[in-house]
């Protein structure tokens, strides 16, 4: 488990594909200071198991499935990538409940400055804007954030907005995203687990009148 509070920008140093995985060596010496072979380690967002390290670096492997999910079927040697280790029990939760599990990934539709803040809109799918509401809490690649806005249930195209505070845009990847970017994105656990029984309950009331 995370917090959504990133501990450090790492670099992707090296990235080995084959047919169905992908192994990256990631540099990042503040998480690798006490990392030992096992432990997870949240990369942009998707969780991450330690298989090798040395030095300032670790290795892990990135099955298929995450491939196809995240941003990390695109990652390439020099990318910067924000990460996290895992909880500790008995630490303040300075962000909220983050698996490291994605949801998928969603579009940097614009990004509109201010004085000191930086509003970005980012893409809904059809299958997650039920389950993203303002002013809750959301993971854009591993970041904890707020939901400032939301797009009207009508519309067509669904959005969210986050409004990121300057430590957010100089302590993450974030302040280097432009419109057109893909992000990997995590709705709140509380919300996926409220909708799965809703739809338990919607499908039992249907069995029951047949």
């Amino acid at each position: 488990m995370f917090t959504g509070i990133i501990e450090e920008l790492g670099r992707v140093e090296k990235v080995e594909r084959s047919a169905d995985a992908a192994r990256l060596t990631i540099r990042g010496p503040r998480v690798v200071s006490d990392a030992r072979h096992g432990d997870s380690i949240s990369v942009n967002g998707v969780c991450l198991t330690v298989v090798e390290q040395t030095g300032g670096t670790f290795t892990a492997d990135v099955m298929a499935q995450t491939l196809l999910m995240s941003t990390l079927g695109a990652a390439e040697v020099g990318n910067p990538v924000n990460l996290e280790r895992a909880a500790l029990v008995g630490d303040r939760l300075g962000g909220h409940i983050v698996q490291g599990h994605i949801d998928g990934t969603s579009v940097l539709l614009a990004v509109t400055p201010g004085d000191a803040w930086r509003v970005l809109r980012l893409s809904l799918s059809p299958e997650l804007a039920p389950l993203v509401v303002g002013k809750g809490s959301i993971a854009v690649d591993g970041v904890s954030l707020t939901v400032s806005n939301i797009s009207p249930a009508s519309e067509p195209d669904q959005w969210f907005e986050v409004s990121l505070i300057p430590e957010t845009l100089t302590a993450t990847t974030l302040g280097q995203r432009l419109a057109d970017d893909h992000v990997n994105i995590e709705t709140d656990i509380l919300a996926r687990h409220v909708e799965r029984m809703l739809a338990l309950a919607d499908a039992g009331s249907k069995r029951s009148h047949l």
